[in-house]
């Protein structure tokens, strides 16, 4: 990867981070178009593999991801 996409890439990845008690995460649906992936399903088995590649190096996953699943509220015209 070119020097410049890299930085461009830190940059953005860098804006879309949120802080809650001093703990800084990322929402995997708010990078996945920034990592170039148009569909769920396929940034699903990339967040797989990086969970192994996190259990190899004997890291805690717990400590890496978060299952969250965010809710949608929807409105329905009950009529």
């Amino acid at each position: 990867m070119k020097h410049e996409i890299i930085q461009k890439l830190h940059k953005n990845f860098e804006g879309y981070s949120h802080k809650k008690d001093e703990v800084e995460f990322w929402y995997a649906r708010e990078l996945q178009n920034l990592l170039g992936y148009d569909r769920w399903e396929n940034f699903e088995n990339a967040i797989k593999k990086a969970k192994i590649a996190c259990e190899n190096v004997k890291q805690s996953l717990p400590d890496h991801f978060r299952d969250i699943t965010k809710t949608i509220l929807i409105c329905r015209d009950v009529n």
